[in-house]
């Protein structure tokens, strides 16, 4: 798998280059353009791994998840120059869908069919539960329902204000989880033991150096994967809301995609839950606000205002995963219903 991800990015993107450059069909643009960002999502997964290995559970779910949102976050920013509204909203959507049910389903299903119940921190997991329905009942839907009443304006003034709320609950609920109460968001002492025990595959400044380079790699990706999106809608009918939930949700998420279910069937789901709940958390609180913010010096304004399709989508994805994550303990059944869940949602929204 590593030499596929190492091919796929030294081939890729200088295809992608030479594809841009002769003006190629959109649909190899499209396909390379999606292939080395998986591939260099997979660098970026490896690297925040060893990192990992080094800051703990909790830093290192947390640069994972920074790193791996930086690509869908890198897509979003060109989307929005484009003026696709519609499309980023949808992508910031279907990453949520995509770490509740995709990733941490994954993660339960692979790591659950080689073990047969794995922990995790319960105090993270409730931890989790209270800001998942703050950041997508609260924040979310809130804006959903005033906007039904108010104009453009309004609802971008309130967008803004939802947005800074969020930022500094996030940036707060951070500061609350690695530095006051860091003792409580403790993992086992087996656990523990067994991480300091694992070496990691790269050093800290080779970690730091490779997340550098393929963060602007996929910046240079990113920004020529968005100029087909509009090709490829109408050559296959997709619609905005189906590019974004799915297309660009998966392929933006890609990095943690691979390094939950790594970390799962390693028997270390403290980080695989991180990675998933904890990515869904910086997308919905911190993301989307900051999409927000720099729509602001774009060509047009996003208001944090979903679709009713989505925020049902959300507010079902979010219930479901505190119920099976409440606990502290997982199986591969409760991550294949996690699966079924995102199969039926996406079949949904193919058909929007």
């Amino acid at each position: 798998m590593n030499r596929v991800f190492l091919f796929l990015a030294f081939i890729g993107v200088p295809l992608v280059l030479v594809g841009s450059v002769m003006d190629w069909p959109a649909i190899p643009i499209f396909l390379l353009s999606c292939a080395s960002i998986i591939a260099l999502s997979g660098f970026i997964g490896r690297a925040t791994e060893s990192l990992a290995i080094v800051s703990g559970p909790r830093v290192g779910g947390l640069l994972n998840a920074t790193f791996g949102n930086a690509v869908e976050m890198i897509i979003s920013i060109f989307t929005l120059k484009a003026g696709m509204i519609g499309i980023v909203l949808a992508s910031l959507t279907g990453s949520v869908l995509g770490n509740l049910l995709l990733v941490l389903g994954f993660s339960f299903f692979a790591g659950g069919i080689k073990y047969k119940t794995q922990n995790f921190s319960i105090h993270d997991a409730r931890y989790n539960s209270g800001l998942l329905i703050f950041a997508v009942i609260v924040a979310f839907v809130i804006p959903e329902i005033f906007s039904q009443t108010m104009n453009r304006q309004n609802t971008v003034t309130l967008s803004i204000g939802v947005s800074i709320i969020l930022i500094a609950l996030y940036l707060a609920g951070l500061f609350f989880k690695l530095v006051t109460h860091r003792g409580v968001f403790t993992s086992s002492d087996k656990e523990t033991v067994e991480e300091e025990e694992e070496i990691p595959e790269w050093s800290k400044g080779k970690s730091i150096l490779i997340l550098l380079l393929s963060t602007v790699a996929v910046a240079f990706v990113s920004e020529k994967l968005v100029h087909t999106f509009e090709t490829l809608g109408e050559m296959f009918g997709w619609t905005e809301l189906f590019i974004g939930v799915i297309i660009v949700a998966i392929v933006g998420n890609a990095a943690e995609h691979f390094s939950a279910i790594t970390m799962a069937m390693k028997n270390r789901m403290d980080v695989a839950v991180e990675i998933a709940v904890g990515s869904t958390l910086q997308v919905a609180m911190f993301v989307a606000p900051i999409l927000v913010l720099i729509s602001l010096v774009m060509p047009v304004t996003m208001p944090l205002v979903f679709t009713i399709p989505e925020l049902v989508a959300m507010v079902t994805a979010t219930f479901l995963v505190i119920n099976l994550c409440n606990d502290g303990e997982s199986n591969w059944f409760e991550g294949l219903t996690l699966l079924s869940a995102y199969l039926i949602i996406g079949i949904g929204f193919y058909f929007l």
